[in-house]
């Protein structure tokens, strides 16, 4: 694997673009990550590769990002990746991956067209100012987090789904989920060492690709940081819409197929 340059043509494109999106710069690009790099090894491998480098992104984005939280986000929502992670390893055996992506990409596409739909009636965008919690929503989605972002990375879009409603200042709401992903990727090194997804080879060549991870990552925060909020936003919107799209893409054609 690590003799081929096919293997690097995938794998550096697809770390860079997963950096990025850890910096701050929305989901669509993380989930580019495992479909890009299975162009040259299977997807389970590919996931298994990642997730070192994931768990070294989440460590310069908690750096990043340390002066930015909100606590009640993550109070609410956490306990449920913990409870999502744990249903998805013991169902690992019966739920496909194809499923999940299919699922998780209808709700992303509708979120995305909600919003459009209310910025459209508001002609100016949504107003200004912080939205309450709801602890019962974000409960539930931070478990389809969990649960999702251990089947294929694809934790992005449903946290999504809860936190970007509610309107926080940009820099509270990347800080806060760099913290909620960094957490739900620890916990998922446990049962991915309990389904045998790491072996010398995988983690090698996470090794090799590792220098990438904080480069991107870096970069990704820097470009955040000179966003205003009135961008910031639709910008957010609009990766979950390209992030539905792939989605489904890759949800149906692994159904058809």
């Amino acid at each position: 694997m690590l003799s081929d340059p096919w293997f690097y043509a995938a794998a550096i494109p697809s770390v860079l673009l997963v950096g990025l999106s850890k910096g701050g710069l929305g989901g669509a690009m993380a989930l580019l990550g495992v479909p890009l790099m299975s162009l040259v090894v299977p997807p389970v491998q590919a996931a298994a590769i990642l997730l070192p480098i994931l768990i070294v992104m989440d460590m310069v984005g908690l750096w990043s990002w340390r002066h930015h939280s909100d606590r009640m986000t993550l109070k609410i929502m956490l306990p449920g990746a913990l409870l999502g992670i744990g249903i998805a390893w013991m169902t690992a055996a019966f739920v496909t991956d194809a499923m999940i992506k299919l699922l998780v990409g209808v709700v992303a596409l509708v979120f995305a067209l909600d919003y459009a739909r209310r910025s459209w009636q508001l002609r100016g965008g949504l107003p200004s100012g912080e939205r309450p919690h709801n602890r019962v929503k974000g409960a539930f989605w931070g478990t389809v987090s969990g649960f999702t972002s251990f089947i294929s990375h694809a934790g992005g879009p449903p946290y999504q789904v809860y936190a970007l409603a509610l309107r926080q200042e940009p820099r509270t709401y990347v800080g806060t989920s760099v913290r909620f992903f960094a957490v739900v990727n620890a916990v998922k090194v446990v049962p991915y060492l309990a389904l045998g997804q790491f072996d010398a080879s995988n983690l090698q060549a996470s090794l090799v690709l590792l220098p990438l991870a904080p480069i991107a990552t870096l970069a990704g925060a820097a470009i955040v940081r000179r966003i205003r909020a009135e961008r910031f936003y639709p910008f957010m919107y609009g990766m979950v819409f390209l992030a539905s799209l792939k989605l489904i893409w890759d949800g149906l054609s692994g159904l058809l197929a």
